[in-house]
């Protein structure tokens, strides 16, 4: 009895440490997605033209994929209770400063900030994850994070319009912020690094130790699989969320405004539904986590491509057949991180994880770029006059990304496995059976 209560404990000790983690990601993502419906009022405030509005995006994307290995690196050294506080104390001034900023200059800089915070979040709330739960259940935790962070998209929608209307830009930001401000002291009192230690201290960081880190990292096929995971499959729903989701159901398939909004809804629902039944799978099959990946990755391009090819505007039916496939995208990128969890040893899971989770990022910036300079040339101009024919061909600029990460996926699963076998043949049967393993240092 005593033992059953001592396991009931130490469950809902993590349980509480994650809720606390899991609350600041979902702030996080509400941040960065806290423009989305505020894109018309931030024209008028700060008085910028169509192109310049887009930055605001861009530029969070491109700070949060250069920090990733920083922050890894940083995580390694300094442990996810600290970087979680840094990273939300960033997050709550850069979004007071936006509240009050006045000019399309001090609005970048407080975007750029954002991006900063921001990217400091995920990968520590994951350190979390794997240090407080047992293998069996971490890739299900972790699919739960992705889930609940996805309700902080949500409440940047309906809630923030309402807001914008009825207290104006600076007062929504500035509650926003100060959601900041209590969150931090739960994740002071709650949040340990581990079961054992309050804060976790590693290695000092030099030169020498960064290069050997991201070398080692990098040269693990694991690692690599994990990019290439993120990469396929996660700027699909990025690209259509954040951008060109929104004028593709519209000026490409003759959507009214509104069933482009429901579309957009439903991806985000495909998304936090999926992610608990992906996470279930990885967990029961892990060594054909790759095959899962791959199976999403099929699924996503056909529904894409049945889109592009239909003739005329596609019907409802298969639009939303589209936007769910891409909202399992979403979940199915998360194994990315489940890769490098398994084949790097614990004192370079934060380096290795930082330069996966780069992967989708970069691939949302080639993607988001590259359908626009598709656009541009074909249609030059505004976006009024965007015709659904310059769309199906914008619209197949993923493809060559795609060809590539699957390329890559194929490659690097091979190299995984038999880099594991080689090196630990027990831990590759382990593996095969269902097992849970974390590769040794070389």
């Amino acid at each position: 009895m005593t033992g059953a209560i001592a396991a009931r404990q130490t469950n809902l000790r993590a349980l509480s440490v994650w809720a606390a983690a899991v609350a600041v990601y979902l702030l996080a993502v509400f941040h960065r997605s806290s423009l989305s419906v505020a894109g018309l009022i931030a024209a008028d405030r700060f008085d910028i033209s169509a192109s310049q509005l887009s930055t605001f995006t861009m530029v969070q994307l491109l700070v949060y994929a250069a920090m990733q290995i920083p922050v890894g690196l940083m995580l390694d050294r300094f442990g996810p209770r600290r970087m979680l506080l840094v990273g939300l104390t960033v997050l709550t001034v850069a979004q007071f400063s936006f509240a009050f900023a006045g000019t399309y200059t001090t609005g970048i800089a407080a975007r750029v900030f954002v991006g900063i915070g921001d990217a400091m979040i995920f990968i520590s709330v994951l350190r979390l994850v794997s240090t407080w739960f047992p293998p069996l259940r971490i890739p299900v935790v972790t699919q739960l994070t992705g889930l609940i962070g996805q309700l902080g998209a949500v409440a940047a929608a309906v809630p923030m319009t309402m807001a914008f209307e009825h207290f104006g830009w600076t007062d929504t930001y500035l509650v926003a912020a100060g959601i900041g401000v209590v969150l931090g002291v739960w994740l002071f009192v709650i949040v340990h690094d581990t079961p054992e230690q309050r804060v976790v201290h590693g290695p000092a960081i030099s030169v020498e130790a960064v290069i050997d880190g991201l070398r080692s990292s990098w040269r693990q096929p694991g690692t690599r699989l994990g990019f290439w995971t993120h990469f396929s499959l996660q700027y699909g729903a990025t690209t259509l969320a954040l951008l060109w989701g929104y004028p593709f159901f519209v000026r490409g398939q003759g959507l009214s405004p509104t069933a482009a909004g429901l579309l957009l809804t439903l991806l985000t629902i495909a998304t936090m539904i999926s992610g608990p039944f992906v996470g279930v799978l990885v967990g029961r099959r892990p060594f054909h986590r790759s095959t899962l990946v791959l199976g999403i990755l099929a699924a996503l391009v056909t529904a894409w491509t049945a889109v592009l090819a239909w003739p005329g505007p596609a019907p409802m039916w298969l639009l939303v057949l589209l936007v769910c496939a891409v909202g399992v995208g979403g979940p199915g990128s998360m194994v990315a991180f489940d890769f490098a969890r398994s084949f790097n040893p614990p004192e370079r899971l934060g380096s290795a994880t930082g330069i996966v989770n780069q992967g989708g990022f970069i691939a949302s910036l080639l993607s988001i770029l590259g359908i626009g300079l598709v656009l541009d040339i074909l249609t030059p101009g505004t976006s009024s006059d965007y015709s659904p024919e310059s769309f199906t061909w914008a619209m197949c600029v993923p493809y060559v990304l795609w060809s590539i990460g699957a390329t890559q996926i194929v490659r690097y699963r091979r190299k995984a496995r038999t880099d594991l076998a080689e090196r630990d043949p027990e831990a590759y049967e382990q593996l095969r059976h269902g097992g849970r393993v974390l590769a040794p240092q070389r």
